[in-house]
């Protein structure tokens, strides 16, 4: 039975007890633990039902209650301090102020944009994810890309960028995991109650719901728009699951990364088309924006219609401006984890795209495709994302030479270390990772401003000046309370399936408190090889039994979390697996599964473990962020060197599994890294967990901690991540954005007609000669003069770049590792050609080479490869020219690319 009027009800409180509902619509309590108390304190039991969710526990508590706090002077003082944390905090944000170079309010474009919607006159950068980690009460992610997003918005609001969150909100949200009594994964759907949660329902000034629309073939979607307001900055989602939208359209915001590729690509389109409007629908005007992954990519589609539509451009000039202002992060390793539509789904879908940009059908399907000329390629959304942004980065060092290889051939004449795809390495936000007590003891020995300091910081000598008993013992009751709730949610998990009251029974005597515990939490996909550790059984039992040391005393415990996709069978099987050896072997006092792993259980994972193992296939983990977690609460890593890992020191901070190597034969791998981890846990962890002085503590294991807290927490920290990208990212593409409108839109119809102009007559250039002046015997730090000469044709010396390109030659006879030197224009000659010279000289022995190439340039351009084109010379076409070397003696033109330097 349907209503005939709904009504939102809110929680009546009492008047003095009103600061309550503030600090419960606003995120900031999840890291404030001030404000966290004091929800517990007004019922912890209500707390812990609740999810966490005081907004939930407002709208549910007695009003008995109510009163009853509402007389307590105790209650009211620390709920005062609360909202005056929340309300200096609201006003204290500086780290923007302080490193933004451009003064936008004295730095305004000259003339007003052609537009019916007033111009940006400060910045405002965009963030898009499809998925949002923020608490375990907003269910709306599945994992780490979620989680990083989440902490994304954090920082963005401790450092006080002016940044807004863009996604969808899900009514299903990701799964519920339980188990089946043959361990087989099954997932359940809650639903999301958004009246009940951290949310605030947008409204126009009549007080009516603010909707936007989507067009979709022969329909128009509609979407309302809810805000999470964390700390400074706001998270807008949509949400298609009202009138007068179908069935299947409210279904669109259903479920997070469910359904059939048609309910994927309606996803996509209405957070990044959707996304965009509402947006200016909100009255906001971003200078930036930033797709968290290629989800979102079709956000660049919607802002070029804009701009067609409204400001009059051409499609190459609004390209311009989109692309200009546009970031993209890809998080995905492989090829296979790039989102991929058939041609005809995007042409059904976004056809009418084509016809308002005035290209063909294949013209704008070649958006998406790495090769233009390939007709039956599918449209990759990463494909699309790169193509549309001016600053791409990959989430790790390692992660981000791997994208520069899998996406080289969209610069197929780039050497693959200069594809203009760079690195931010990921991190995590501090003060929601770390576990209260330990936070105390931070903030009691090294200051209240240890969870923003940077890497230079002197705060983090300090470090070692925490007692080592004092650091031990908090991490003993951190494990302690790791094992109580480990035993409370099995428990809780065989009463729901009907399990035996002795099986139940059992749950509780699972762990134990004082032993060896290693963490592993983390998707169970099959690459990041959760059952690595049980490859041989045999060694595995020995090592949790200590069955080599007389009276086992040295044992050793596994905690085990995490959730495959419902469709992924190979992963469900893995979590399968572990679930019969800890039955058959009767090992399940020593390894556990605990399940619905999600940020509450991670929370008190890397807090309360002694270590953190991550066993994925090198390189497919662009980053993770679980191990850096574990690490700034103090846990030492055991890792295989990929992601973040491979950058930190592996050596003070942990372990490394292997050295790096990279396998053909994956069975091999397998068989060599898991002997690996074996040797380690039972030849240097344990033996350094256990090794005790006379007052009980492992002085090498508190010294291993201090290291993963002082070297890791600066470094892999988002206080540090977002500052890069704004840094390196939201300020450069703000800046170019308001370039690029001025005088309505003057420098993008410049530098649209430009690259017309360019792309016409590139290939008319011819590299005339080069002139070396130095023979193939030279020294270290020899100066040797090179002048080359070359036909521009309809282009001048303004268009281009001339570079030298010298480095170590390869056993391939290819430049390694070269270095580019601008070669400086002299000039034409009498028959118009330009002339280029330059001294270079080599720091290293060896077998040196050169090469020269010629590169776009123009003011306008955000990078040189922005256009796609190179011209390099070629030895077997070029003319060249090697001067006397004193002795009369040319040498042969084959060899003047490469030069002997000896010392």
């Amino acid at each position: 039975m349907k209503p005939i009027r709904t009504f939102n009800v809110s929680p009546s409180l009492p008047k003095r007890l009103e600061p309550l509902r503030k600090l419960a619509y606003n995120l900031h309590w999840d890291w404030n633990f001030d404000t966290t108390d004091l929800f517990r304190r007004l019922d912890r039991d209500l707390w812990e039902s609740s999810r966490y969710n005081p907004v939930l526990m407002l709208g549910t508590i007695s009003q008995e209650r109510l009163r009853e706090v509402a007389e307590d002077e105790g209650f009211l003082a620390q709920m005062d301090r609360a909202a005056q944390q929340l309300e200096g905090y609201l006003t204290e944000r500086t780290w923007y102020r302080k490193h933004r170079d451009r003064k936008l309010t004295s730095e305004k474009p000259k003339e007003i944009p052609a537009s019916p919607s007033t111009p940006p006159s400060k910045d405002c950068y965009a963030y898009f994810s499809a998925e949002f980690g923020l608490t375990s009460c907003l269910p709306i992610y599945s994992g780490g890309l979620g989680v990083l997003a989440g902490d994304h918005l954090k920082s963005a609001s401790d450092l006080g960028l002016p940044l807004v969150g863009v996604g969808l909100l899900y009514q299903e949200g990701y799964f519920a995991q339980y188990l089946n009594a043959d361990g087989w994964q099954q997932e359940r759907y809650p639903i999301n109650d958004f009246y009940n949660m951290p949310l605030h329902l947008e409204r126009n000034p009549d007080g009516s719901e603010l909707r936007i629309s989507v067009d979709y073939p022969g329909r128009e979607v509609f979407a309302r728009v809810w805000r999470v307001q964390i700390g400074t900055v706001p998270l807008y989602l949509l949400d298609t699951n009202i009138e007068p939208n179908n069935q299947y359209d409210q279904d669109i915001t259903d479920q997070l990364y469910g359904g059939d590729i048609d309910v994927r690509i309606h996803q996509e389109i209405m957070l990044g088309i959707g996304g965009v409007r509402m947006l200016k629908a909100l009255g906001l005007h971003p200078t930036a924006y930033h797709m968290n992954e290629g989800h979102s990519a079709f956000l660049a589609l919607e802002r070029i219609r804009m701009m067609i539509q409204e400001s009059g451009l051409t499609f190459a000039e609004a390209k311009q401006v989109a692309q200009s202002s546009q970031v993209f992060t890809t998080h995905t390793p492989v090829p296979a984890g790039i989102d991929l539509f058939p041609p005809e789904k995007i042409t059904y879908y976004l056809g009418r795209y084509a016809n308002t940009f005035g290209l063909s059908k294949e013209e704008f399907l070649s958006l998406g495709r790495e090769n233009s000329g390939d007709l039956a390629a599918p449209f990759s959304m990463a494909i699309l994302a790169l193509k549309m942004a001016s600053f791409v980065n990959g989430v790790s060092r390692l992660h981000g030479a791997v994208s520069r290889s899998m996406f080289q051939n969209l610069w197929p004449n780039l050497p693959v270390i200069e594809v203009p795809i760079t690195s931010i390495t990921n991190g995590v936000h501090a003060r929601s990772c770390v576990a209260k007590p330990t936070q105390e003891l931070y903030d009691r020995y090294l200051g209240p401003s240890w969870s923003q300091a940077t890497t230079d910081s002197p705060l983090w000598e300090r470090v070692n000046s925490i007692p080592d008993e004092e650091l031990w013992r908090n991490h003993e009751r951190q494990r302690s309370e790791l094992v109580v709730f480990v035993r409370d949610r099995l428990q809780r998990s065989l009463r729901d399936r009907g399990a035996s009251v002795t099986e139940i029974a059992e749950a509780q005597e699972v762990l134990d408190p004082s032993v060896l515990t290693i963490g592993f939490a983390r998707r169970f996909a099959t690459y990041k090889r959760a059952t690595l550790f049980l490859r041989d059984l045999e060694r595995i039992k020995q090592i949790l039994h200590d069955s080599s040391q007389a009276g086992g005393k040295r044992r050793v415990q596994f905690v085990i979390a995490g959730k495959a996709h419902p469709k992924d069978i190979p992963g469900k099987e893995l979590i399968r697996q572990i679930i019969h050896f800890t039955r058959d072997e009767a090992l399940s006092r020593s390894v556990v599964f605990i399940p619905n792993y999600d940020i509450h259980v991670s929370r008190l994972m890397v807090a309360g473990c002694d270590i953190w193992l991550n066993t994925p296939r090198r390189p497919r983990e662009a980053s993770g962020t679980s191990g850096m977690k574990a690490a700034m609460n103090g846990l030492p890593n055991l890792s295989v060197l990929d992601g973040w890992w491979d950058e930190a020191d592996y050596v003070r901070t942990g372990w490394p599994i292997g050295h790096g190597e990279d396998y053909d034969d994956l069975e091999y791998q397998d068989e060599v890294e898991a002997n690996a981890l074996y040797d380690l846990i039972e030849q240097e962890v344990v033996p350094l967990f256990y090794t005790r002085d006379d007052e009980d503590l492992p002085r090498g294991w508190v010294s291993k901690m201090k290291d993963a807290i002082r070297l890791n927490c600066p470094l892999f920290n988002t206080a540090r991540m977002v500052g890069e990208y704004a840094l390196r990212g939201y300020f450069p593409a703000s800046d170019r954005y308001f370039n690029m409108i001025q005088d309505q839109y003057s420098p993008a119809k410049s530098l649209a007609h430009w690259q017309t102009h360019l792309f016409d007559h590139w290939y008319d250039i011819r590299i005339e000669d080069i002139k070396i002046s130095e023979p193939a015997e030279i020294r270290v730090n020899q100066e040797i003069a090179v002048k080359t000469k070359i036909n521009l044709g309809a282009l001048t010396d303004e268009d281009v770049r001339v570079e030298l390109y010298q480095g170590s030659v390869s056993a391939t006879g290819e430049i390694t590792n070269g270095v580019p030197v601008t070669m400086v224009y002299q000039g034409q000659d009498s028959q118009g050609n330009s002339l280029y010279t330059v001294n270079i000289s080599y720091t290293n022995s060896g077998l040196q080479g050169l090469s020269l190439r010629v590169l776009p340039s123009h003011d306008y351009l955000s990078s040189p490869y922005e256009p796609g084109l190179v011209l390099w010379a070629e030895p077997e076409k070029v003319s060249i020219n090697l001067q006397s070397n004193g002795n009369g003696h040319v040498l042969e033109p084959e060899a003047v690319m490469t030069e002997a330097v000896t010392h």
